[in-house]
Protein backbone atom coordinates (compact mmCIF):
# COMPACT_ATOMS: atom_id res chain seq x y z
CA UNK A 1 0.00 0.00 0.00
CA UNK A 2 2.84 2.46 0.36
CA UNK A 3 4.30 1.72 -2.70
CA UNK A 4 0.87 2.72 -4.13
CA UNK A 5 0.62 5.40 -2.30
CA UNK A 6 3.90 6.87 -3.20
CA UNK A 7 3.59 6.32 -7.04
CA UNK A 8 -0.23 7.87 -6.68
CA UNK A 9 1.03 11.15 -4.93
CA UNK A 10 3.97 11.45 -7.52
CA UNK A 11 1.68 11.08 -10.19
CA UNK A 12 -0.71 13.70 -9.28
CA UNK A 13 1.74 16.18 -8.00
CA UNK A 14 3.46 15.79 -11.40
CA UNK A 15 0.03 16.46 -13.03
CA UNK A 16 -0.62 19.49 -10.85
CA UNK A 17 2.59 20.78 -11.77
CA UNK A 18 2.19 20.23 -15.94
CA UNK A 19 -1.35 21.48 -15.41
CA UNK A 20 -0.60 25.03 -13.41
CA UNK A 21 2.63 25.60 -15.11
CA UNK A 22 3.15 28.83 -16.06
CA UNK A 23 3.62 30.37 -20.10
CA UNK A 24 6.68 30.65 -21.36
CA UNK A 25 7.50 33.92 -21.58
CA UNK A 26 5.73 34.80 -18.42
CA UNK A 27 8.50 35.56 -15.99
CA UNK A 28 6.15 36.93 -12.68
CA UNK A 29 3.79 33.65 -13.15
CA UNK A 30 6.98 31.33 -13.14
CA UNK A 31 8.55 33.39 -10.01
CA UNK A 32 5.90 34.65 -8.00
CA UNK A 33 2.77 32.96 -9.10
CA UNK A 34 1.36 36.52 -9.59
CA UNK A 35 0.36 36.76 -5.96
CA UNK A 36 -2.57 34.98 -6.82
CA UNK A 37 -2.94 32.45 -3.79
CA UNK A 38 -5.44 33.60 -1.26
CA UNK A 39 -3.84 34.62 1.80
CA UNK A 40 -4.57 30.68 3.69
CA UNK A 41 -3.00 28.89 0.48
CA UNK A 42 0.25 31.08 0.24
CA UNK A 43 0.71 30.99 4.46
CA UNK A 44 0.08 26.68 3.96
CA UNK A 45 2.26 26.63 1.23
CA UNK A 46 4.62 28.69 3.42
CA UNK A 47 4.73 26.53 6.24
CA UNK A 48 5.16 23.85 4.00
CA UNK A 49 8.66 25.04 2.64
CA UNK A 50 9.53 25.97 6.45
CA UNK A 51 8.38 22.02 7.73
CA UNK A 52 11.03 20.31 5.55
CA UNK A 53 12.03 16.53 6.00
CA UNK A 54 14.71 17.33 7.92
CA UNK A 55 12.12 18.71 10.24
CA UNK A 56 9.73 15.96 10.64
CA UNK A 57 12.01 12.99 10.68
CA UNK A 58 15.45 15.03 12.90
CA UNK A 59 12.99 17.04 15.08
CA UNK A 60 10.90 13.68 15.91
CA UNK A 61 13.99 12.14 16.47
CA UNK A 62 15.53 14.48 19.10
CA UNK A 63 12.50 14.73 20.98
CA UNK A 64 12.19 10.76 21.04
CA UNK A 65 15.77 10.20 22.04
CA UNK A 66 16.79 13.24 23.94
CA UNK A 67 13.19 14.21 25.49
CA UNK A 68 12.94 17.84 26.45
CA UNK A 69 16.06 19.06 24.82
CA UNK A 70 13.87 18.18 21.78
CA UNK A 71 10.65 20.08 22.71
CA UNK A 72 12.97 23.27 23.21
CA UNK A 73 14.43 22.40 19.49
CA UNK A 74 10.35 22.26 18.15
CA UNK A 75 9.37 25.44 20.11
CA UNK A 76 12.43 27.26 18.55
CA UNK A 77 11.59 26.74 15.00
CA UNK A 78 8.36 28.05 15.90
CA UNK A 79 9.45 30.81 17.56
CA UNK A 80 11.92 31.61 14.19
CA UNK A 81 9.13 31.85 12.02
CA UNK A 82 7.18 34.44 14.50
CA UNK A 83 10.78 36.45 13.91
CA UNK A 84 10.10 36.37 10.66
CA UNK A 85 6.61 37.48 10.62
CA UNK A 86 7.01 40.02 13.04
CA UNK A 87 10.19 41.77 12.15
CA UNK A 88 11.19 40.90 8.66
CA UNK A 89 8.07 39.71 6.57
CA UNK A 90 6.87 42.56 5.38
CA UNK A 91 9.85 44.82 4.40
CA UNK A 92 11.31 41.73 2.26
CA UNK A 93 7.70 41.86 0.37
CA UNK A 94 8.06 45.39 -0.24
CA UNK A 95 11.86 45.54 -1.34
CA UNK A 96 11.98 42.50 -3.03
CA UNK A 97 10.82 41.22 -6.73
CA UNK A 98 11.76 37.38 -6.88
CA UNK A 99 14.53 36.69 -4.93
CA UNK A 100 16.68 37.53 -1.81
CA UNK A 101 19.35 39.03 -4.33
CA UNK A 102 16.47 41.63 -5.55
CA UNK A 103 15.94 42.62 -1.52
CA UNK A 104 19.57 43.47 -1.19
CA UNK A 105 20.13 45.26 -4.02
CA UNK A 106 16.99 47.71 -3.91
CA UNK A 107 19.36 49.88 -2.03
CA UNK A 108 22.98 48.49 -3.09
CA UNK A 109 22.21 47.68 -6.95
CA UNK A 110 25.34 46.11 -8.15
CA UNK A 111 25.99 42.72 -9.88
CA UNK A 112 28.76 41.77 -7.08
CA UNK A 113 25.64 41.84 -4.78
CA UNK A 114 23.85 39.34 -6.52
CA UNK A 115 26.33 37.13 -7.54
CA UNK A 116 27.31 37.05 -3.76
CA UNK A 117 23.67 36.27 -2.54
CA UNK A 118 23.22 33.48 -5.26
CA UNK A 119 26.48 32.23 -4.08
CA UNK A 120 25.20 32.18 -0.38
CA UNK A 121 21.69 30.77 -1.47
CA UNK A 122 23.58 27.61 -3.05
CA UNK A 123 25.82 27.02 -0.15
CA UNK A 124 22.73 27.59 2.60
CA UNK A 125 20.38 25.09 0.56
CA UNK A 126 22.91 22.57 -1.37
CA UNK A 127 23.40 20.89 1.86
CA UNK A 128 19.77 20.46 3.29
CA UNK A 129 19.18 19.24 -0.43
CA UNK A 130 21.55 16.51 0.31
CA UNK A 131 19.92 15.53 3.40
CA UNK A 132 16.48 15.23 1.95
CA UNK A 133 17.53 13.32 -1.21
CA UNK A 134 19.61 10.81 0.80
CA UNK A 135 17.04 10.53 3.50
CA UNK A 136 14.54 9.41 0.62
CA UNK A 137 16.44 5.96 -0.21
CA UNK A 138 16.90 5.51 3.43
CA UNK A 139 12.80 6.23 3.99
CA UNK A 140 11.59 3.95 0.85
CA UNK A 141 14.39 1.21 2.47
CA UNK A 142 12.42 1.44 6.26
CA UNK A 143 8.78 1.98 4.60
CA UNK A 144 9.39 -1.17 1.63
CA UNK A 145 11.21 -3.14 3.51
CA UNK A 146 14.05 -3.36 0.93
CA UNK A 147 17.44 -3.33 1.49
CA UNK A 148 20.68 -2.67 -0.79
CA UNK A 149 23.06 0.55 -1.41
CA UNK A 150 21.93 -0.15 -5.38
CA UNK A 151 18.04 -0.28 -4.37
CA UNK A 152 18.64 3.13 -2.41
CA UNK A 153 20.83 5.18 -4.96
CA UNK A 154 18.19 4.07 -7.59
CA UNK A 155 15.42 5.75 -5.76
CA UNK A 156 17.39 8.86 -5.27
CA UNK A 157 18.34 9.38 -8.70
CA UNK A 158 14.87 8.47 -9.61
CA UNK A 159 13.10 10.81 -7.25
CA UNK A 160 15.56 13.39 -7.57
CA UNK A 161 14.56 13.70 -11.47
CA UNK A 162 11.62 14.14 -10.38
CA UNK A 163 11.73 16.67 -7.93
CA UNK A 164 13.99 18.90 -10.79
CA UNK A 165 10.53 18.26 -12.92
CA UNK A 166 8.88 20.12 -10.15
CA UNK A 167 10.26 23.26 -10.11
CA UNK A 168 11.29 23.55 -14.03
CA UNK A 169 7.85 22.72 -14.74
CA UNK A 170 5.79 24.23 -12.39
CA UNK A 171 7.54 26.94 -11.11
CA UNK A 172 6.10 28.72 -7.83
CA UNK A 173 2.60 28.29 -8.45
CA UNK A 174 2.89 24.63 -9.30
CA UNK A 175 5.66 23.74 -6.23
CA UNK A 176 2.96 25.89 -3.87
CA UNK A 177 0.01 23.44 -4.78
CA UNK A 178 2.34 20.81 -3.59
CA UNK A 179 3.77 22.00 -0.90
CA UNK A 180 -0.23 22.88 0.42
CA UNK A 181 -1.39 19.02 -0.23
CA UNK A 182 1.65 18.28 1.81
CA UNK A 183 1.45 20.13 4.71
CA UNK A 184 -2.50 19.30 5.10
CA UNK A 185 -1.57 15.44 4.15
CA UNK A 186 0.84 16.08 7.28
CA UNK A 187 -0.84 17.62 9.96
CA UNK A 188 -4.50 15.60 9.12
CA UNK A 189 -2.04 12.37 9.50
CA UNK A 190 -0.62 13.51 12.53
CA UNK A 191 -3.49 14.63 14.69
CA UNK A 192 -4.98 11.27 13.94
CA UNK A 193 -1.69 9.11 15.12
CA UNK A 194 -1.82 12.05 18.29
CA UNK A 195 -4.82 11.05 19.73
CA UNK A 196 -4.37 7.51 19.00
CA UNK A 197 -1.46 7.81 21.29
CA UNK A 198 -2.64 9.90 23.76
CA UNK A 199 -5.97 7.37 23.54
CA UNK A 200 -3.58 5.32 24.91
CA UNK A 201 -2.41 6.83 27.93
CA UNK A 202 -6.23 7.75 28.64
CA UNK A 203 -5.87 11.41 27.50
CA UNK A 204 -2.91 12.26 30.26
CA UNK A 205 0.04 13.90 28.68
CA UNK A 206 1.90 13.86 31.89
CA UNK A 207 1.16 9.55 31.69
CA UNK A 208 2.77 9.70 27.92
CA UNK A 209 5.73 12.00 29.26
CA UNK A 210 6.35 9.46 32.55
CA UNK A 211 6.04 6.21 30.28
CA UNK A 212 8.40 7.86 28.17
CA UNK A 213 10.65 8.46 31.09
CA UNK A 214 11.10 5.18 32.13
CA UNK A 215 11.27 3.63 28.69
CA UNK A 216 14.48 6.00 28.00
CA UNK A 217 16.91 4.54 30.06
CA UNK A 218 17.79 7.96 31.18
CA UNK A 219 15.15 8.63 34.17
CA UNK A 220 13.91 11.78 35.04
CA UNK A 221 16.74 13.88 33.34
CA UNK A 222 14.81 12.64 29.63
CA UNK A 223 12.32 15.27 30.97
CA UNK A 224 15.19 18.12 32.25
CA UNK A 225 16.99 20.27 29.96
CA UNK A 226 20.50 18.98 28.95
CA UNK A 227 20.34 15.40 27.90
CA UNK A 228 21.31 16.15 24.44
CA UNK A 229 24.35 18.11 25.28
CA UNK A 230 25.80 15.97 28.54
CA UNK A 231 29.23 14.45 26.85
CA UNK A 232 30.55 17.81 25.70
CA UNK A 233 32.89 20.29 27.53
CA UNK A 234 30.12 23.01 27.63
CA UNK A 235 27.11 21.70 27.90
CA UNK A 236 24.94 25.12 28.66
CA UNK A 237 26.82 27.24 26.12
CA UNK A 238 26.01 24.37 23.95
CA UNK A 239 22.92 24.56 23.97
CA UNK A 240 22.22 28.05 23.64
CA UNK A 241 24.57 28.15 20.76
CA UNK A 242 22.07 25.60 18.85
CA UNK A 243 19.15 27.11 19.85
CA UNK A 244 20.31 30.60 18.68
CA UNK A 245 21.34 28.96 15.29
CA UNK A 246 17.34 27.84 14.87
CA UNK A 247 15.72 30.73 15.93
CA UNK A 248 17.49 32.70 13.75
CA UNK A 249 18.42 30.80 11.26
CA UNK A 250 15.56 28.86 10.00
CA UNK A 251 13.61 31.29 8.62
CA UNK A 252 15.90 33.40 7.16
CA UNK A 253 16.49 30.14 4.27
CA UNK A 254 16.24 31.56 1.18
CA UNK A 255 13.50 28.86 -0.02
CA UNK A 256 11.55 30.46 2.76
CA UNK A 257 11.93 34.28 2.55
CA UNK A 258 10.60 33.55 -1.62
CA UNK A 259 7.44 33.11 -0.36
CA UNK A 260 6.93 36.37 1.03
CA UNK A 261 7.26 37.25 -2.67
CA UNK A 262 4.38 35.47 -3.78
CA UNK A 263 2.28 38.15 -1.24
CA UNK A 264 0.24 40.54 -3.55
CA UNK A 265 0.28 43.34 -0.41
CA UNK A 266 1.27 43.82 2.43
CA UNK A 267 -2.10 43.16 4.23
CA UNK A 268 -1.25 39.89 2.71
CA UNK A 269 1.66 38.78 4.13
CA UNK A 270 0.71 39.46 7.50
CA UNK A 271 -2.29 37.08 6.93
CA UNK A 272 -0.21 34.34 5.16
CA UNK A 273 2.21 34.76 7.83
CA UNK A 274 -0.82 34.17 10.70
CA UNK A 275 -1.40 31.07 8.83
CA UNK A 276 1.76 29.76 8.49
CA UNK A 277 2.76 30.36 11.93
CA UNK A 278 -0.18 28.51 13.05
CA UNK A 279 0.22 25.15 10.94
CA UNK A 280 3.57 25.36 12.00
CA UNK A 281 2.64 25.40 16.08
CA UNK A 282 0.04 22.82 15.07
CA UNK A 283 3.29 20.86 13.62
CA UNK A 284 4.93 21.11 17.23
CA UNK A 285 2.40 19.73 19.19
CA UNK A 286 1.91 16.81 16.82
CA UNK A 287 5.49 15.64 16.71
CA UNK A 288 5.78 16.47 20.38
CA UNK A 289 3.32 13.90 21.38
CA UNK A 290 4.68 11.57 18.72
CA UNK A 291 7.66 11.60 19.92
CA UNK A 292 7.30 11.36 23.21
CA UNK A 293 4.82 8.31 22.25
CA UNK A 294 7.90 6.31 20.26
CA UNK A 295 9.92 6.39 23.03
CA UNK A 296 7.05 5.09 25.51
CA UNK A 297 5.70 2.72 23.19
CA UNK A 298 8.77 0.81 21.17
CA UNK A 299 11.94 2.15 23.57
CA UNK A 300 14.54 4.90 23.25
CA UNK A 301 17.65 1.89 22.74
CA UNK A 302 15.09 0.28 19.71
CA UNK A 303 14.86 3.55 17.96
CA UNK A 304 18.59 4.53 18.58
CA UNK A 305 19.29 0.94 17.55
CA UNK A 306 17.52 1.32 14.30
CA UNK A 307 19.15 4.87 13.36
CA UNK A 308 21.40 6.40 15.93
CA UNK A 309 20.01 10.16 14.99
CA UNK A 310 16.36 9.03 15.68
CA UNK A 311 15.18 9.93 12.09
CA UNK A 312 12.69 6.78 12.17
CA UNK A 313 11.03 8.07 15.52
CA UNK A 314 8.38 9.10 13.68
CA UNK A 315 7.50 6.27 11.84
CA UNK A 316 8.01 4.32 14.73
CA UNK A 317 5.66 6.07 17.03
CA UNK A 318 2.87 6.23 14.31
CA UNK A 319 3.42 2.21 13.88
CA UNK A 320 3.25 1.40 17.44
CA UNK A 321 -0.10 3.98 17.50
CA UNK A 322 -1.91 1.15 16.40
CA UNK A 323 -0.86 -1.57 18.63
CA UNK A 324 -0.17 -5.23 18.00
CA UNK A 325 -3.48 -5.66 15.92
CA UNK A 326 -3.92 -3.42 13.12
CA UNK A 327 -7.17 -3.02 11.34
CA UNK A 328 -7.47 -2.32 7.56
CA UNK A 329 -8.47 1.38 8.51
CA UNK A 330 -4.99 1.46 10.62
CA UNK A 331 -3.03 0.07 7.66
CA UNK A 332 -4.36 2.78 5.30
CA UNK A 333 -3.91 5.18 7.87
CA UNK A 334 -0.07 4.16 8.74
CA UNK A 335 0.29 4.57 4.51
CA UNK A 336 -1.04 7.84 4.79
CA UNK A 337 1.77 8.74 7.13
CA UNK A 338 4.49 7.43 4.86
CA UNK A 339 3.12 8.84 1.85
CA UNK A 340 2.79 12.41 3.75
CA UNK A 341 6.67 12.29 4.53
CA UNK A 342 7.08 10.96 1.54
CA UNK A 343 5.36 14.08 -0.06
CA UNK A 344 7.31 16.53 2.47
CA UNK A 345 10.75 15.09 1.20
CA UNK A 346 9.71 15.27 -2.51
CA UNK A 347 8.23 19.21 -1.67
CA UNK A 348 10.94 20.20 0.35
CA UNK A 349 13.86 19.43 -2.57
CA UNK A 350 11.75 20.36 -5.03
CA UNK A 351 11.16 24.48 -3.43
CA UNK A 352 14.69 24.51 -2.46
CA UNK A 353 15.63 23.65 -6.11
CA UNK A 354 13.51 26.19 -7.22
CA UNK A 355 14.89 28.72 -4.82
CA UNK A 356 18.71 28.31 -6.16
CA UNK A 357 17.62 28.21 -9.83
CA UNK A 358 15.45 31.12 -9.37
CA UNK A 359 18.46 33.10 -7.90
CA UNK A 360 21.52 31.39 -10.35
CA UNK A 361 18.94 32.87 -13.54
CA UNK A 362 17.87 36.31 -11.94
CA UNK A 363 20.56 37.54 -10.29
CA UNK A 364 23.76 36.00 -12.12
CA UNK A 365 22.79 35.42 -15.81
CA UNK A 366 20.03 37.55 -15.98
CA UNK A 367 21.63 40.66 -14.81
CA UNK A 368 24.48 40.25 -17.36
CA UNK A 369 22.28 41.60 -20.18
CA UNK A 370 20.90 44.48 -20.10
CA UNK A 371 17.66 43.42 -21.86
CA UNK A 372 17.04 39.77 -21.73
CA UNK A 373 13.77 38.46 -22.80
CA UNK A 374 11.61 36.94 -20.51
CA UNK A 375 11.04 33.39 -22.54
CA UNK A 376 14.98 33.53 -22.35
CA UNK A 377 15.49 34.50 -18.59
CA UNK A 378 12.69 31.64 -17.91
CA UNK A 379 14.67 29.21 -20.17
CA UNK A 380 17.39 30.05 -18.01
CA UNK A 381 15.82 29.55 -14.93
CA UNK A 382 15.21 26.16 -16.00
CA UNK A 383 18.44 25.08 -17.51
CA UNK A 384 19.42 26.29 -13.73
CA UNK A 385 17.29 23.72 -11.71
CA UNK A 386 18.68 21.26 -13.99
CA UNK A 387 21.82 22.62 -13.49
CA UNK A 388 21.55 22.37 -9.81
CA UNK A 389 19.77 19.46 -9.62
CA UNK A 390 22.09 17.22 -10.93
CA UNK A 391 24.89 18.07 -8.46
CA UNK A 392 22.87 17.74 -5.85
CA UNK A 393 21.51 13.57 -6.91
CA UNK A 394 24.95 12.76 -7.34
CA UNK A 395 26.67 14.43 -3.82
CA UNK A 396 22.98 12.62 -2.37
CA UNK A 397 24.82 9.60 -3.72
CA UNK A 398 27.97 9.51 -2.28
CA UNK A 399 26.50 10.64 0.90
CA UNK A 400 23.85 8.67 1.98
CA UNK A 401 25.31 5.94 4.58
CA UNK A 402 27.07 8.80 6.49
CA UNK A 403 25.50 11.17 9.06
CA UNK A 404 23.71 13.90 7.61
CA UNK A 405 22.99 16.13 11.05
CA UNK A 406 26.26 17.93 10.10
CA UNK A 407 24.49 18.97 6.77
CA UNK A 408 21.31 20.87 8.33
CA UNK A 409 23.64 22.18 10.82
CA UNK A 410 25.49 23.73 8.54
CA UNK A 411 22.65 25.36 6.33
CA UNK A 412 21.04 27.09 9.80
CA UNK A 413 24.25 28.28 10.43
CA UNK A 414 24.85 29.65 7.57
CA UNK A 415 21.47 31.02 8.03
CA UNK A 416 21.89 32.69 10.96
CA UNK A 417 25.43 33.91 10.52
CA UNK A 418 25.16 35.31 6.76
CA UNK A 419 21.74 35.86 5.63
CA UNK A 420 20.02 37.11 9.14
CA UNK A 421 22.78 40.13 9.70
CA UNK A 422 22.60 40.59 5.83
CA UNK A 423 18.73 41.08 6.06
CA UNK A 424 18.19 42.89 9.09
CA UNK A 425 21.43 45.43 8.22
CA UNK A 426 19.93 45.82 4.51
CA UNK A 427 16.72 46.27 5.58
CA UNK A 428 16.83 48.56 8.93
CA UNK A 429 20.30 50.02 9.51
CA UNK A 430 20.45 53.44 7.33
CA UNK A 431 24.58 53.79 7.23
CA UNK A 432 24.66 50.00 5.68
CA UNK A 433 26.82 50.36 2.77
CA UNK A 434 28.09 47.61 -0.04
CA UNK A 435 31.00 46.88 1.60
CA UNK A 436 29.30 45.74 4.83
CA UNK A 437 26.87 44.41 2.68
CA UNK A 438 29.56 42.16 1.15
CA UNK A 439 31.30 41.42 4.29
CA UNK A 440 28.57 40.05 6.20
CA UNK A 441 27.46 37.53 3.46
CA UNK A 442 31.39 36.57 2.66
CA UNK A 443 32.27 36.96 6.50
CA UNK A 444 29.63 35.23 8.24
CA UNK A 445 29.96 32.09 5.45
CA UNK A 446 33.72 31.71 5.65
CA UNK A 447 33.31 31.81 9.89
CA UNK A 448 30.72 28.94 9.08
CA UNK A 449 32.71 26.87 6.71
CA UNK A 450 35.84 27.41 8.76
CA UNK A 451 34.63 25.86 11.95
CA UNK A 452 31.67 23.54 11.09
CA UNK A 453 34.46 20.65 10.02
CA UNK A 454 36.07 21.26 13.87
CA UNK A 455 32.67 20.16 15.76
CA UNK A 456 31.69 17.50 16.88
CA UNK A 457 29.12 16.63 14.12
CA UNK A 458 31.98 16.06 11.64
CA UNK A 459 34.15 14.02 13.68
CA UNK A 460 35.16 12.39 17.23
CA UNK A 461 32.21 10.63 18.40
CA UNK A 462 30.19 7.19 17.24
CA UNK A 463 27.92 8.91 15.30
CA UNK A 464 29.50 11.79 13.78
CA UNK A 465 29.43 11.68 10.00
CA UNK A 466 33.14 10.56 10.48
CA UNK A 467 33.15 8.28 13.20
CA UNK A 468 36.56 6.80 12.65
CA UNK A 469 38.68 10.31 12.58
CA UNK A 470 38.74 12.67 15.39
CA UNK A 471 39.86 16.28 14.45
CA UNK A 472 36.95 17.67 17.27
CA UNK A 473 38.71 21.06 17.82
CA UNK A 474 35.20 23.31 17.95
CA UNK A 475 33.90 22.66 21.62
CA UNK A 476 30.47 23.06 20.31
CA UNK A 477 27.79 21.40 18.47
CA UNK A 478 26.97 24.42 16.33
CA UNK A 479 29.27 27.35 15.41
CA UNK A 480 26.58 29.64 16.06
CA UNK A 481 27.64 31.62 19.33
CA UNK A 482 30.77 32.34 17.28
CA UNK A 483 29.42 33.02 13.77
CA UNK A 484 26.52 35.22 14.64
CA UNK A 485 28.61 37.91 16.42
CA UNK A 486 30.89 37.23 13.92
CA UNK A 487 28.65 37.97 11.15
CA UNK A 488 27.15 40.87 12.55
CA UNK A 489 30.95 42.55 13.55
CA UNK A 490 31.99 41.84 9.74
CA UNK A 491 28.94 44.11 8.47
CA UNK A 492 29.47 46.40 10.96
CA UNK A 493 33.09 46.77 10.36
CA UNK A 494 33.12 46.65 6.46
CA UNK A 495 30.52 49.80 6.58
CA UNK A 496 32.79 51.81 9.24
CA UNK A 497 35.80 51.05 6.84
CA UNK A 498 33.74 52.70 4.11
CA UNK A 499 34.09 55.83 5.38
CA UNK A 500 32.13 58.55 6.31
CA UNK A 501 31.20 59.90 2.62
CA UNK A 502 29.89 56.52 1.46
CA UNK A 503 27.96 55.80 4.91
CA UNK A 504 26.25 59.57 4.01
CA UNK A 505 25.69 58.30 0.65
CA UNK A 506 23.86 54.90 1.81
CA UNK A 507 21.77 56.50 4.28
CA UNK A 508 20.63 59.62 1.44
CA UNK A 509 19.54 56.41 -0.62
CA UNK A 510 17.79 54.53 2.11
CA UNK A 511 16.09 57.83 3.11
CA UNK A 512 14.93 57.53 -0.59
CA UNK A 513 13.62 53.99 -0.75
CA UNK A 514 12.63 53.90 3.02
CA UNK A 515 8.90 54.30 2.41
CA UNK A 516 9.18 51.51 -0.21
CA UNK A 517 10.63 49.04 2.02
CA UNK A 518 9.10 49.42 5.99
CA UNK A 519 5.46 50.53 4.73
CA UNK A 520 5.04 49.30 0.87
CA UNK A 521 4.65 53.14 -0.27
CA UNK A 522 5.57 52.16 -3.69
CA UNK A 523 4.47 48.95 -4.90
CA UNK A 524 7.40 47.09 -6.15
CA UNK A 525 7.37 46.66 -9.65
CA UNK A 526 6.82 50.46 -9.86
Amino acid sequence: MSLVGFTAVATVTLLLCVMTGPDRDDLDEFYTGYGSLSPMRNGLAIAGDYISAASVLGTGGVIALFGHDGVVLALSTALSLMLLMFLLAEPLRNAGRFTMGDALARRMPGRAVRVTACAVTLAALLPLMLVQLAGTGQLLAFVLGFSGAALETGCIIGLGVLMIGYAAIGGMKGTALIQILKIVMLLGSGLVVAALILHRFDWDPGALFDAAADRSGAGPAFLNSGLQFAGGPHPDADMISSQLTVVLGGACLPHVTMRMYTASSARQVRRSMSWAVSGVALFVLVVTVIGFGATALVGRSVIAGIDPQGNTAYLLGSQAAFGARVSAAETFLFTTVTTAVFLTLLASVGGMILACANSLAHDVFATRVQEMSPRREMTLARVSALAVGVPAIVLATLVQHRSLQPLVTLSFCLGASAIAPALVYGLFWRRYTRAGLLCTLIGGSLAVLLLMPGTNLVSGSPVSAFPEADFNWFPFTTTGLVSIPLGFACGWLGTMLSGRRKAQEQRRHYEAVEGWILAGAVRRGD
